[in-house]
């Protein structure tokens, strides 16, 4: 008896724990704002507004292949660039801004950001940063993985840029399959919600046959597609 009564709370908490990294409820990022303040994950707003970003890139064969989408579908996006892989590309980066979307800080490579020292992290923002403001003035830093942790924040703060995750992560890095990632998105979107995607070889074309599938949806639905910053300050002016 006893084991058909550990065996159902186990089922019970594994089928919880799916339903949590599914819909990514907002309560969790509400908790994590509040333990470590000062990272973005989703705008409170009523109006049906919501931001898309995405990761990795530039690719000189996907970037465009995404570029080409958003503008038929008249939507922007934060790309979240990683400086190391600009060079022989500056022409997608040109693009990129031609297109009024906006560049965000990934630092100099794809490693765990949480890994590095705090002297590291600070030489890898500050170098990303010198190739970055070449093309534009940037706002948002995205730490490499996604984790953080209080230090690095202030490191961000100290050289005048401000912390940005999301709200819809469709775990894209993992599960390539638009299908799945087309799903989570549409189950979970709401207003002021942070999209988050991944640029480059297979993740590129994952994502570009998402948003094949999403945005005609979000707009049917009435939602604005925009990049953070325009998120940010569209709440800021009511």
């Amino acid at each position: 008896m006893n084991m058909i009564i550990n065996t159902f709370f186990l089922i019970l908490l594994v089928i919880v724990i799916a339903l949590v990294l599914f819909f990514q409820p907002r309560f969790i990022l509400s908790i994590a704002q509040v333990m470590i303040p000062g990272v973005l994950y989703f705008i409170k707003t009523r109006e049906k507004i919501i931001a898309l970003s995405i990761d990795d890139g530039p690719d000189n064969i996907t970037t465009m292949d995404i570029l080409s989408i958003l503008e038929r579908y008249e939507a922007y996006a934060t790309f979240f660039v990683i400086s190391s892989k600009i060079k022989g590309n500056e022409s997608i980066i040109k693009e990129m801004i031609s297109k009024k979307h906006e560049l965000g800080n990934h630092l100099t490579d794809d490693r765990a950001s949480i890994r590095l020292t705090s002297l590291e992290f600070e030489q890898c923002l500050l170098k990303a940063n010198d190739v970055l403001s070449k093309f534009a003035s940037v706002r948002w830093l995205r730490p490499a993985s996604g984790w953080y942790n209080k230090n690095m924040i202030k490191i961000a703060n100290k050289h005048n840029y401000e912390v940005a995750l999301g709200s819809i992560f469709p775990y894209d890095t993992l599960i390539i399959s638009s299908e799945f990632a087309s799903t989570q998105i549409l189950s979970n979107i709401s207003p002021g919600s942070i999209i988050v995607l991944h640029d480059g070889g297979d993740w590129g074309k994952n994502t570009a046959i998402t948003l094949q599938r999403v945005l005609p949806v979000l707009s049917k639905k009435g939602y604005k597609i925009v990049t953070i910053s325009q998120l940010v300050n569209s709440s800021q002016t009511k």
